[in-house]
């Protein structure tokens, strides 16, 4: 099944569309604070069409990670009564337990290690605001951390170039499904 195939030239497609800079960011706001897609899925192949734009991109990114970033702190220091049944059936309730007390042993290192990791970033905005983590040093960490892993995405994309660009078409499929079953049996063993 061709699956992720069709979905790297639909996203390879946006790359010319004239509002490819706006479909990235909402993915990206949305990422940082409820959407369960991280934006490298549309960094990654946008950067291979268009290796020009590859920093732009990045930018558009990061900035739209770091705003809805903000978005998923303000939810939880002023709505997190009306999250918190989503996070336990969304199976997050123990991660977010782990990520309040990852911040008071390590306070703003633990948001950028969130930013920079595939750790789940909404997680630790959330947690950012139920906690009441200083508001400008979160918003320094973000920028960093997710600044310095969408820069490199496209860094990478770019300096791959057309190389990358054969090897990710030639496996997406098999990458694709492997990261659907990984993630389907860690929710498994460490959803319990």
């Amino acid at each position: 099944m061709r699956l992720f195939s069709r979905l790297l030239d639909m996203v390879m497609g946006w790359a010319d569309h004239r509002h490819a800079s706006y479909y990235l960011a909402g993915l990206s706001f949305a990422e940082s604070s409820f959407f369960p897609v991280p934006p490298d899925v549309m960094l990654a192949p946008m950067t291979l069409a268009k290796p020009e734009k590859a920093w732009q991109f990045a930018l558009v990114t990061t900035v739209a990670s770091v705003l809805g970033g903000i978005a998923g702190y303000l939810i939880g220091m002023f709505a997190f009564e009306l999250v918190e049944p989503l996070l336990h059936r969304a199976g997050y309730w123990d991660r977010y337990l782990d990520a309040r007390e990852w911040f008071a042993v390590w306070g703003v290192w633990v948001v950028f290690l969130a930013g920079f990791s595939p750790i789940p970033y909404k997680i630790f905005t959330i947690t950012a605001g139920v906690v009441g983590m200083v508001f400008l040093p979160f918003v320094v960490a973000s920028f960093i951390g997710r600044g310095a892993r969408f820069f490199l995405v496209a860094w990478l994309m770019r300096i791959g170039g057309s190389k990358m660009e054969v090897i990710l078409k030639k496996y997406i499929d098999r990458i694709g499904w492997l990261i659907v079953i990984v993630v389907v049996v860690g929710y498994f063993l460490l959803g319990d």
